[in-house]
């Protein structure tokens, strides 16, 4: 079954993406306008006239009545909330659907360690730790997965935040949640943001381990599928 996305949850059609994080849509026959919970460029995706699923904001003095979750992209559902990587690696951590950190004793999501904040701290057996960072992955480029599709500052000082934490000693890594099942294979977007590319192969490198898994997506839930290769070149 997976992850589901909302109780409150119906079809509808894109119109248009209107800035960064807005879109028109018609939903229930009616325009209306949608949040995009995701900072990226989403070219190829959101485009005039594609079916998407929307779910209704539960925060009523909000000034969008909707956020767009998926659109219907060749055949198939892709997510687009880049919150939703984050909820669905819990889940399936608690689930024991992820090898790579099996074993595990606590999780703690959103946690300040030393002055920096990771997506996950994951306690083990004789107190030892795993900083994890999440990254959530909708462009593909045949079938490979690719991040990011915009530069991101941001994702790269993540990047060497845990390096710095790894060489004192903690486990650190990098979980790339590709929100859809036609990736057979990861990659960074060196063409987007070939500092994010570089960085990535360094702390591969030194220690900090790297992981990517595609999904299967519904109408209203999303659940990991399988870990897929990661190829940094």
């Amino acid at each position: 079954m997976g992850l589901n996305i909302g109780d409150d949850w119906t079809e509808g059609i894109l119109v248009k993406k209107l800035n960064r994080f807005l879109a028109s849509a018609n939903v229930k026959g009616h325009q209306a306008f949608a949040h995009i919970p995701n900072s990226g460029r989403l070219a190829e995706l959101l485009t005039p006239g594609r079916k998407a699923v929307f779910t209704k904001a539960d925060n009523p003095k909000r000034k969008t009545e909707w956020t767009l979750q998926s659109v219907w992209f060749n055949n198939r559902w892709v997510s687009i909330n880049s919150n939703t990587p984050n909820h669905l690696f819990e889940y399936s951590l608690v689930r024991n659907q992820l090898p790579p950190f099996s074993g595990f004793t606590r999780c703690k999501r959103e946690t300040t360690w030393g002055n920096s904040r990771f997506d996950f701290v994951l306690t083990f057996p004789k107190g030892k730790k795993c900083l994890v960072e999440v990254k959530s992955v909708t462009l593909v480029v045949g079938n490979v997965g690719r991040f990011p599709d915009a530069p991101t500052e941001r994702g790269r000082k993540h990047l060497l935040e845990l390096l710095r934490f790894v060489q004192d000693g903690i486990r650190g890594a990098v979980f790339f949640c590709v929100q859809r099942s036609d990736v057979r294979k990861f990659q960074p977007n060196d063409g987007t943001d070939p500092e994010f590319g570089r960085i990535l192969r360094e702390i591969s490198k030194k220690g900090v381990e790297i992981y990517a898994y595609n999904c299967r997506v519904g109408k209203n839930n999303i659940s990991l599928h399988q870990s897929i290769p990661v190829d940094l070149g």
